[in-house]
């Protein structure tokens, strides 16, 4: 155990307080739209994304406010977003299903299911040609292994040597269609593998396993072996959306799953190595806590785009 233990469990404490307080600003209408919140699956947001160099790029889903927060997108920024206001990190255009920031790296949030796959292989064919030593990271959950851009994304950067990192957060539910009715075979590393690259599948409730594994499949990665696949076994603790009304999992399932709780593992491991008290876990909570509330306080005073600028970024502007 060390500070960076520590430093993890700090990270996946930030990811789930930011979407409590998401949860509690859409119940009272500051956030609108869709809202997919990450609870429970913050362990695989952390233990990937603390891996990563700043140059390298990544794609997520529409539960991607964890892997954005993770990438470097300021908790301000990210907040406007969420209220549609301009000084979000797409310019109050995106919400909550399209935070973007090329600064960053982060290439979405996309809200199509599977639609970050073929993104992540393009943008990592890029890097390949103007030879840059970076790695895409592409997160996407179980639902889009049915998809036909999966198949032929893994066989693209399988057959072309890709840099890429498929990271699949597999919590058992496409919506509200559990795996075992959507698969045939709902081994999903082994489908993987047979696009001859190296695939593994993980604990994706505990922090710890996701790194290794994570640090792993990177090195390979960097050192020129081609594309590599994780499947984070997780499980998301609230609904697909704030929409769900949720009659499609048992209770009995989801409360087996939270004694699982990534960030309750951590702590329980932390404080047995004696790493962790009341005081110090008192303290994160309190800097996360500090740092939401300047964030939802920086947002709600961000005003709203002027009507004279919504055609802007419709159309490309000419150049002469």
């Amino acid at each position: 155990m060390s500070t960076h233990d520590r430093d993890l469990l700090h990270r996946m404490i930030l990811i789930r307080r930011f979407e409590e307080r998401c949860a509690q600003l859409y119940q009272q209408s500051h956030i609108h739209g869709f809202l997919h919140l990450y609870n429970g699956q913050e362990a695989v947001a952390v233990g990937v994304m603390d891996t990563l160099h700043p140059a390298d790029g990544v794609v997520a889903t529409y539960r991607e406010h964890g892997h954005a927060l993770m990438k470097g997108v300021p908790t301000a920024a990210a907040m406007a977003e969420m209220f549609g206001r301009i000084d979000g990190c797409s310019g109050g255009r995106g919400g909550s299903m399209h935070l973007f920031d090329a600064e960053h790296r982060f290439y979405g949030g996309n809200a199509i299911v599977g639609g970050g796959l073929p993104l992540a292989v393009g943008l990592a064919l890029a890097d390949k040609m103007l030879e840059r030593e970076v790695v895409t990271v592409c997160f996407f959950g179980e639902g889009a292994a049915a998809e036909g851009e999966f198949h032929e994304s893994l066989n693209l950067a399988a057959l072309w040597q890709l840099p890429v990192l498929f990271c699949c957060e597999n919590n058992l539910y496409a919506m509200g269609t559990a795996i075992a009715r959507g698969h045939a075979a709902v081994n999903l590393a082994e489908r993987a593998a047979t696009y001859g690259m190296p695939a593994r599948s993980i604990d994706g409730m505990d922090v710890n396993a996701v790194h290794a594994g994570a640090v792993s499949a990177l090195a390979e990665i960097r050192g020129g072996g081609g594309p590599q696949f994780i499947e984070a076994r997780t499980y998301r603790f609230r609904a697909h959306s704030m929409y769900d009304p949720e009659r499609y999992r048992d209770k009995q399932e989801v409360a087996e799953w939270r004694e699982r709780d990534p960030i309750e593992t951590s702590i329980r491991r932390l404080r047995e190595a004696g790493e962790l008290d009341d005081d110090l876990l008192a303290s994160i909570e309190q800097d996360v806590a500090n740092e939401i509330d300047d964030a939802v306080e920086a947002g709600l005073r961000s005003p709203v785009e002027p009507e004279a600028d919504l055609l802007r970024h419709v159309y490309a502007e000419e150049r002469s």
